[in-house]
């Protein structure tokens, strides 16, 4: 603990009361030594002790104080306890291991919170709670992303990471999503499987085909787009994004799948790319060959592909535990391969209509040969002047010589035909090709308009023929294409490295699926109008002497297509072996799945060594099948399991309408969302409906094995059985755990506190009209109130009281439940309200209770400690309150606001209730046409410029549409008027301390009457200083000031005889916060009946008005200013100047939302308090008091 010591300043000015000018300074300053924690302690007095400020802020501060200062007097300051406040933070929150700014309140940050006047009356919640713009500043700076590309070359070097200041992401929506999009959509299908699909399918199917799996992403797209501007989306991705939106469940069956799917699109690139390789670029370095000699077998190739596809598998995965910043460097080149490569497809298809390309391909009859295996298009060739056999003569007759006996009788029959296999789009050729070619497996490619003999040849020349290896179908063609339009969520798993996130993603993605879709559907009709169907059919290019077919096409060389497509696959399955391990990483951190928590480890900086392990020996399986045919349905399948559940988590999002669900992004709707789920659902079934069994049969025991402790079904009798069961399922489910914080957002449960009358009927039916108007949030709503008694005398009055409530709630259109409690005690049946309402998880997790009208006319102190009492269990529990004051002017269901304002007063943050109820109250038709104002508060040391920016920001990545505004209260000294409100307050306050009843007048019951409604009581404007009080009534004390308002200083007034009373009755009050509440008296063995009568009340008000301690004696006393608590002073200059502040700002506003203060630690200062809020809410129409429990915590994340 510092010591400090006290210099006084000389005073050379003469005090007076008219202005602050005489009121001395004086300088703590810090001894130096040293202190040994930050936990500050209480002085032996039991005063609270000066906090120690951090280094680097300034040592000496200076502190206002009477112009009598004296040694012996210490200065208050604030108690700033450390441990106390974390331990009221870490409590205060669901989950501890959500890392945010909202909850990361670090000790340093707090000691920047360092108290100022102008903000006293918070001092209590500052020790555990930010400023606002303490918080904005936490907040611009804050990122809780994943590493993302940058991120990753950096982490490389531990040193190096530690070194280097992180910066801002500036990516925009080119750089950041639209190209990364471009590149993990092209893919390896579009140059070496479209050709095919066209001439196979026609273009009319093939077009189809393309269309519907364009179509299925693009609403995939506006899905993810929605769910991904509905906050910040960590790494993670879809399986984020599910998870958050549908629960853990559907999240790690779904992330799971998408994990696979992401590993075999790894082996499926690889295939590519060796498909490439030893078919095109370098066949020599095939190990395995035809058994037979010749060109046939299908064997040897899938044999070599297994083995390169291993070497290649294991080559790129060291590359990505080396490091993978190298694969971030070469994603550009990579790219632009892509790019190259999709050019010169549209320059040659350019170039074909004046000058096509020379392909000629070779046909026997219409049958299509395999052209590398003769040198001419002839069965005879001029040598010499002579008819030689030709090559081609010699592979289908078995001699040498011209006769036709040993030859290939199709060979006999059928002509020998040379046609141009890239006729250029000028030839018409579209028309040939517009309409399907399905073949079974070995069937030989042909052309259907040549003449042709139909003889059946030798199966000895079947390797001459180019042939089909697969059966192809349209449902089979479905599946192979649809894993080139995948890659869609590159945008969202990239967006630590966005500038704005909620705008690239959305922008960049759905450009890039239209950039792509128009790429796929204009080659469809290209590919068709360019080339002959007979060279489209042909897969691996054999009709063009072993040319990929794309590559014929393509200007101004085959070889662009060929290097570029290796290239951009081999970058393809880099990727893929970079993001598969990192989704698995992320999913078990999460820890849902147990046996996978050993994945969620790795190196020191971050990499994810053993998931890295674990995919390649999956995509190892991937490779084992060495056919991408057979590949690329297992992808199709995953994926589309992925945005099925992207589509779905939309269209629930947006059917309940849940208070969280506000995305950034406009252009969505649950149709869309359904129609693209439906999409996926077809597309798994026309692809491979038992590779969708399968793949579903795999997401469920997934959801299984992570619900497996569920409750057990019961079916009962019929419907209301089942809801039973599915009740109790759910409350089990909520059971399980702490709530996360966005649950609050999503369910605002509510325990509405009332009031009833004599008649046992709600007295401020408004509070039930407010709640149901918060009901778009679509949580619970619970009815509570206490009836004071003995539950087996008042079990009846209980009844009739629920039932009276019950009806009210039907009439102000509030669905819940109604719960009266009997308690011996009205502040206990609250507490018990609080505590034991609700069932299992689905409890409430916020209170709504009236302010206690005529607090200020009773002299009963149970008038505003019941009031207080519930304000201090709310806190303890953890749980918000509202408060509406002046709640019979608040609008009814039927009232419309067609203009106006709900004005938010953010002067601390106690977790984002404050921006929470405005949105919610704007869902319902009262409050929808009002606009949303934001005021906080910035002081001296606050840069109001700086704040407004941040608080825009703030606002931005809230989704919410609101004004701005930083009002700067500067530091100004305490007003007169200031000193006279507190004056006032501590004269009530000895005055009524004074005017306690003797425990024998207690016996007695005497009642005070109360004035009128708060509403009408005549509000205080000081113009000047204090005056001399004057007692203007025998039985009511007011007071004036030099400006002639009446000001009420205390209203007091006995009322008439009571009836005659026993001590031993009990007084029913369905009153919460009524000024007679009465404890039930302890019964006694005699029973003493006492007569009030009028005489003996006129008489005894005679004997108080000629007592030695009677009311004229008592207003008589007139405190110094320096006697009054200088820690009452700020808090009222607080109170003051906020109101001055709101009023100015807010007086014609429908709705003002306002920081609640807390309570004091020290109960005697209670009704003090209770004075402190009814200074800070004069002057305004509809008040509504909020006060955080710190579980609501309104983020930015979705």
């Amino acid at each position: 603990m510092p010591h400090f010591t006290v210099v006084p300043v000389e005073d050379n000015s003469q005090s007076n009361y008219d202005s602050l000018e005489g009121i001395n300074w004086v300088d703590y300053r810090d001894t130096g030594q040293a202190y040994p924690d930050n936990n500050d302690t209480v002085s032996s007095d039991g005063r609270w002790s000066a906090f120690p400020l951090q280094q680097g802020i300034q040592n000496s501060a200076r502190l206002c104080t009477e112009h009598s200062w004296s040694a012996g007097r210490r200065g208050r300051m604030v108690q700033e306890s450390s441990i106390n406040g974390k331990a009221a933070l870490n409590s205060g929150h669901g989950n501890l291991k959500e890392d945010s700014p909202f909850l990361s309140v670090t000790d340093s940050a707090k000691r920047n919170d360092f108290y100022d006047k102008n903000l006293a009356l918070f001092e209590e919640e500052l020790d555990i709670r930010p400023k606002v713009s303490s918080l904005l500043s936490r907040l611009v700076n804050y990122t809780n992303i994943t590493q993302g590309a940058k991120e990753h070359e950096e982490a490389e070097s531990a040193e190096v990471s530690r070194k280097k200041v992180p910066k801002s992401p500036r990516m925009g929506s080119l750089m950041g999503v639209y190209l990364p999009c471009l590149q993990n959509i092209f893919g390896v299908i579009l140059f070496l499987r479209l050709t095919w699909i066209v001439g196979t399918a026609g273009v009319v199917q093939s077009f189809l085909i393309v269309l519907m799996c364009c179509s299925c992403t693009m609403l995939t797209a506006i899905s993810m787009s929605a769910i991904a501007t509905n906050g910040v989306v960590p790494a993670g991705g879809s399986y984020f994004m599910i998870s958050r939106s549908l629960g853990p469940e559907f999240g790690g069956a779904v992330g799971l799948c998408f994990y696979l799917g992401t590993t075999f699109a790894a082996a499926m690139y690889i295939l590519g790319a060796i498909e490439i390789l030893l078919k095109y670029i370098v066949p020599q370095a095939a190990i395995f060959h035809p058994s037979d000699g010749h060109g046939g077998g299908d064997g040897a190739l899938l044999n070599n592909m297994r083995v390169y596809g291993t070497i290649f598998l294991s080559f790129m995965a060291l590359i990505v535990f080396v490091g993978v910043k190298y694969v971030n460097k070469f994603a550009s080149l990579f790219l632009a391969c892509v790019i190259i490569s999709i050019v010169s497809i549209y320059a040659g298809a350019i170039k074909s209509i004046f000058d096509p390309p020379e392909f000629p391909i070779c046909m026997l009859g219409n049958r299509t040969l395999v052209r590398d295996l003769f040198d001419v298009c002839a069965k005879t060739v001029m040598k010499n002047n002579e008819t030689v056999a030709s090559k081609l003569w010699e592979n289908f007759c078995s001699s040498g010589n011209m006769t036709t006996h040993h030859c290939d009788e199709y060979f006999v029959h059928n002509n020998i035909t040379e046609i141009q296999g890239i006729p250029g789009l000028a030839s018409g050729i579209i028309r040939e090709n517009m309409w399907s070619s399905y073949m079974d497996k070995n069937d030989i490619v042909e052309k259907a308009s040549l003449p042709s003999l139909d003889v059946h040849g030798s199966m000895e020349n079947f390797y001459l023929y180019v042939s089909a290896d697969i059966a192809t179908s349209f449902t089979v063609l479905v599946g192979i294409f649809f894993p080139s339009v995948t890659g869609i969520m590159a945008g969202s798993n990239r967006s630590g490295d966005l500038k704005d996130a909620q705008k690239s993603i959305p922008v960049g993605t759905i450009l890039a699926i239209t950039t792509t879709s128009l790429v796929y559907l204009s080659s469809v009709v290209l590919f068709g109008a360019c080339i002959e169907g007979a060279v489209l059919r042909d897969k691996f290019g054999d009709v063009v002497n072993k040319n990929l077919v794309v590559g014929t096409l393509s200007w101004p060389s085959p070889w662009v297509i060929v290097i570029g497509s290796f290239f951009s696959t081999c970058g393809a399955g880099l990727q893929s072996l970079t993001g598969a391990p990192r989704l698995l990483q992320a999913i078990a951190k999460d820890n849902i799945i147990p046996f996978l928590r050993v994945f969620g480890h790795g190196k020191a900086n971050g990499e994810p060594t053993w998931a890295l392990l674990l995919t390649g020996l999956i995509a190892e399986l991937g490779i084992l099948i060495a056919s991408l045919d057979m590949v690329a349905p297992i992808l199709s399948m995953f994926f589309l399991m992925c945005y099925l559940f992207v589509n779905l988590a939309c269209a629930v999002q947006t059917l309940l309408r849940t208070p969280n669900w506000r995305p950034r992004f406009k252009y969505y709707h649950w149709a869309l969302s359904f129609l693209g789920m439906s999409m996926c659902l077809a597309l798994m079934f026309i692809s491979s409906w038992y590779y969708a069994i399968v793949a579903m049969g795999i997401a469920g025991m997934i959801y299984k094995y992570i619900e497996y402790q569920g409750a057990e079904k019961e079916w009962g009798d019929g419907i209301r059985g089942l809801s039973l069961s599915a009740a109790r399922y759910a409350l089990l489910r909520l059971e399980a755990g702490p709530p996360h914080t966005k649950n609050w957002r999503q369910v605002p449960q509510l325990l509405v506190l009332l009031k009833l009358d004599e008649d046992l009927h709600v007295k401020y039916p408004r509070l039930l009209t407010f709640a149901s108007q918060l009901k778009a949030g679509k949580g619970l709503t619970i009815v509570g109130s206490v009836i004071q008694g003995n539950f087996l005398d008042s079990y009846g009055e209980a009844q009739a009281a629920e039932q009276a409530i019950k009806n009210m709630m039907e009439i102000e259109k509030v669905k819940g439940f109604c719960q009266v409690v009997v308690g011996a005690k009205v502040r206990d049946g609250i507490a018990h309200l609080i505590q034991s309402c609700g069932l299992g998880g689905m409890k409430h997790n916020a209170v709504v209770m009236g302010w206690p009208y005529g607090w200020r006319q009773s002299e009963d102190p149970r008038a505003w400690k019941t009031f207080i009492n519930t304000v201090r269990c709310t806190t303890a529990a953890h749980l918000a309150l509202m408060v509406p004051k002046n709640v019979s002017f608040y609008p009814g269901n039927h009232e419309r606001f067609t203009e106006g304002h709900i004005d938010v007063w953010w002067i601390v943050h106690d977790g984002g209730m404050l921006m929470l109820l405005p949105f919610l109250l704007k869902q319902h038709k009262v409050w929808r046409k009002c606009k949303m104002r934001i005021f906080t508060v910035a002081q001296m040391d606050d840069n109001s410029i700086q704040m407004k920016k941040d608080l825009a920001t703030f606002l931005y990545q809230l989704r919410l549409e609101a004004e701005v505004e930083v009002v700067e209260m500067h530091d100004s000294d305490i007003s007169a008027y200031t000193y006279e409100r507190t004056l006032m307050m501590e004269q009530r306050s000895q005055m009524l301390r004074q005017m306690r009843l003797s425990s024998a007048e207690r016996d007695r019951e005497v009642s005070v009457c109360s004035f009128p409604a708060p509403q009408q009581e005549v509000r205080t404007v000081s113009t000047g200083n204090i005056t001399q009080q004057q007692l203007l009534s025998s039985s009511c004390l007011h007071q004036k000031n030099q400006g002639g308002r009446l000001s009420v200083l205390a209203l007091y007034c006995p009322t008439q005889a009571q009836l005659v009373k026993d001590r031993n009755s009990v007084i029913r009050m369905g009153s919460l916060y009524s000024d007679e509440e009465e404890e039930v008296a302890e019964p006694v063995a005699e029973k003493i009946q006492m007569t009030w009568t009028k005489d003996k009340y006129d008489a005894e008000r005679r004997s108080r008005n000629n007592a030695p301690e009677n009311f004229r004696e008592l207003i008589s006393i007139k405190p110094e200013w320096e006697n009054l608590d200088q820690s009452n002073v700020r808090r009222m200059h607080t109170a003051v100047k906020l109101n001055e502040v709101i009023v100015n700002k807010s007086h014609d506003a429908k709705l003002v939302l306002l920081n609640m203060p807390g309570p004091p630690k020290n109960s005697e200062g209670d009704e003090n308090y209770m004075e402190f809020l009814e200074v800070l809410t004069e002057g305004l129409e509809r008040v509504l008091l909020v006060r955080g429990g710190g579980r609501e915590v309104i983020t930015i994340y979705s």
